[in-house]
């Protein structure tokens, strides 16, 4: 059985991350891979106030808004 495995996909999301509107939302992963830390670093940036605080739309599903981001990147440009 052939296992197939996601481990160093691009997410589409940040593929495509200058064509989202500024409303969309998008996981830790693109914003890891956005500022260029860990997914770890996300969370403790975030938790610090140096990221934008995320929002919980499910139990298990966390999101940043893009727009708060594409704004934290310009700060940080």
């Amino acid at each position: 059985m052939a296992r197939h495995s996601n481990a160093g996909a691009v997410p589409e999301a940040l593929k495509n991350f200058d064509f989202l509107p500024d409303s969309a939302n998008v996981r830790a992963p693109v914003v890891a891979a956005l500022f260029g830390v860990s997914a770890a670093t996300v969370w403790r940036k975030a938790k610090a106030g140096k990221l934008p605080a995320p929002r919980r739309i499910s139990d298990r599903v966390t999101v940043w808004n893009v727009g708060e981001i594409r704004a934290s990147l310009n700060a940080v440009a």
